[in-house]
């Protein structure tokens, strides 16, 4: 049974930094694709950066390019988001997400459909 547990939320004054974590369980870490995504509130979830299983391709949303960073550990089971000059409007719960094993070919990693499993997601509030 693959689980996904995020950690490193929390409220945070705009212009400042955190660092999300996300430990996989149940498989092995290495053979996935990992990506985040958040959820404002009363909107859709949305993809923010995805990195591929063996680490050398990385993917962000316009929105967030240059502000944040997505990084995997294979040895301790984690991916990460770095997430800096915060803003309000990066307020969210954010999830992480994995393909598992690693997609074959051509993937969408924007898509939330293209993703097998989900974590149950952290609060980030943003605060002026």
């Amino acid at each position: 049974q693959v689980q996904l547990v995020e950690s490193g939320g929390g409220l945070v004054q705009a212009g400042n930094s955190l660092k999300l974590s996300c430990v996989a369980s149940g498989g092995t870490f290495s053979t996935s694709s990992m990506g985040w995504f958040r959820q404002p509130p009363g909107k859709e979830r949305e993809f923010l950066a995805a990195i591929s299983w063996w680490a050398s391709s990385t993917y962000y949303a316009d929105s967030v390019k240059g502000r944040f960073t997505v990084t995997r550990d294979n040895a301790k089971n984690t991916v990460y988001l770095q997430m800096n000059s915060l803003k309000p409007e990066d307020t969210a719960v954010y999830y992480c997400a994995a393909i598992w094993p690693h997609p074959k070919g051509s993937t969408d990693y924007t898509r939330t459909g293209t993703y097998d499993y989900w974590g149950q997601g952290t609060q980030v509030t943003v605060s002026l």
